[in-house]
């Protein structure tokens, strides 16, 4: 039972990861940079709900596309593609207020 205890331990922190960090997570694992990642899910993360997160996390899939860091004109691209118009009016706004504030 000692040695199942860190592992245990270990299983149960990894789900407390926050939405936000989800979302940062699954935005620069498909393919934008960790910085914008952090800037786009603090915006988006209190407008979209949990259904709509979830569509989100599929974007991750988009990773094996990856040859560097991929442009955000290219993921809005992408989001189009979840054929959700809330998800995206919400994730450009993110992109564009990003990109202004620097």
């Amino acid at each position: 039972m000692r040695r199942l205890l860190p592992l245990i331990l270990i299983a149960g922190l990894s789900g407390c990861a926050t939405p936000e960090t989800r979302l940062r997570t699954g935005l620069s694992d498909a393919g934008l940079s960790q910085r914008q990642s952090s800037c786009m899910a603090e915006r988006m993360i209190g407008k979209l709900s949990l259904i709509q997160l979830r569509r989100m996390s599929s974007l991750g899939n988009l990773k094996r596309e990856r040859i560097g860091e991929m442009s955000v004109e290219r993921f809005l691209h992408n989001v189009r593609a979840l054929n959700d118009p809330e998800i995206l009016a919400i994730t450009t706004r993110a992109a564009l207020g990003c990109a202004i504030s620097g």
